[in-house]
């Protein structure tokens, strides 16, 4: 099967790596940085996008996504140039969707009417709590007003806002995160990422926890039926989950962020970033230097932070299309795994035990057993 960016689209994510502060739950690729010469980060950034353009041209792009890090750290002059030169490299959407994450702390009317006027039409906010006590405790530096205050600008400058929360945080009970999300939902938003909170190796938080010394959290059936709760109470108020940790209204879920879990096709720049890419027969990952100055010396010299390219083998493409894809309430096309494996899925099993069922040539892990997700996906793997 030839796959090529038609088949679930073409994003560019661009990766601002730098934070006012580390978040103890963050794993993400971010730095905190006393200085940060923004007309050198601007150069370097456009200067990697007109690299990389020259070995992946001809294509439509329809999402645009600024992550970070902090993109609302970035100067709206930065984020415009990005933009108006992604529009000179390739050809855009008609209805791209171009979306900048924010921090609540980092925002202000002025600014976010520059990032509009620049192009960007989605914010995402990483509100995470609207308990103060908790946003303190996951070393949030805004507050609960500032969050709130925060969406309200946002939503008189952007056709489409979502936010972040956390979930299964410390000391916190089904009935005060049930009221957490009704609150959520009164501010009118169409979009939400709702995450359970999870240690990641190498974060402050595990370290903690390893240590015995994160107190407080909920053991794996409480966090389980938080899942179930959250799922449901998005469903009735019209935000269905659409992906396994995200909620949103028809129409309103983030175009950018399928791309990845249909396994569409991606350019990655800045720090970090990765990209999945096809061209012929072959896809292929880029990898970029992960280090702010490291990338940064690389582009200098080089003309692109893309340290390494390396084709995929079509196994590989279909295990990573079925564990992306099966994350989606539309589930997976068989006929496409099928076809980029080589061979059939062995699914007669899990069907006789209700684990998956076929609608409209896809394989859909029922709402019930979305909880158990890598325990049926180890199934398909392994059966």
């Amino acid at each position: 099967m030839v796959e090529n960016w038609e088949e679930a689209g073409f994003g560019i994510y661009v990766h601002w790596p730098f934070c006012e502060s580390k978040c103890p739950y963050c794993d993400f690729n971010s730095h905190v940085r006393a200085e940060t010469d923004h007309a050198r980060w601007r150069r370097a950034l456009l200067d990697d996008l007109r690299m990389q353009a020259r070995q992946w041209q001809g294509r439509v792009v329809s999402s645009v996504f600024f992550g970070g890090g902090t993109p609302s750290l970035m100067e709206p002059e930065t984020v415009a140039a990005i933009i108006a030169e992604i529009g000179q490299l390739w050809r855009l959407s008609p209805d791209i969707e171009i979306t900048l994450e924010a921090n609540p702390g980092s925002v202000e009317a002025g600014r976010f009417r520059e990032y509009a006027a620049g192009g960007v039409n989605r914010v995402s906010l990483g509100v995470q709590s609207l308990v103060d006590t908790d946003l303190r405790r996951l070393g949030r530096l805004h507050s609960a007003s500032e969050a709130r205050a925060a969406f309200e600008i946002a939503r008189t400058q952007f056709d489409r806002v979502s936010f972040d929360l956390i979930y299964a945080r410390q000391d916190q009970d089904q009935a005060s995160w049930q009221a957490e999300l009704q609150e959520a939902a009164a501010m009118a938003v169409d979009h939400f990422s709702l995450y359970q909170l999870t240690l990641e190796p190498g974060t402050r938080f595990h370290e903690l926890a390893r240590r015995g010394k994160l107190r407080g959290l909920p053991g794996d059936d409480r966090a389980a039926d938080m899942f179930l709760a959250t799922r449901d109470f998005c469903e009735r108020i019209g935000l269905p989950a659409y992906e396994v940790s995200n909620h949103a209204r028809a129409g309103a879920e983030c175009r950018h962020n399928l791309i990845y879990w249909r396994c569409g096709d991606y350019l990655g720049v800045g720090p970090g970033a990765v990209g999945f890419l096809s061209a012929g027969n072959d896809r292929h990952t880029t990898e970029t230097e992960r280090a702010p100055e490291a990338w940064l010396e690389r582009v200098e010299q080089h003309g692109t932070g893309v340290s390494r390219t390396t084709v995929i083998p079509a196994s590989d493409q279909a295990e990573n299309y079925l564990l992306m894809s099966l994350r989606l309430r539309e589930g997976m096309d068989i006929t496409r795994y099928n076809t980029l494996n080589g061979a059939t899925l062995e699914i007669r099993r899990l069907l006789e035990d209700g684990l998956v069922y076929i609608k409209d040539g896809h394989l859909i892990v029922p709402e019930e057993h979305v909880v158990i997700l890598n325990h049926v996906i180890e199934r398909l793997i392994t059966d």
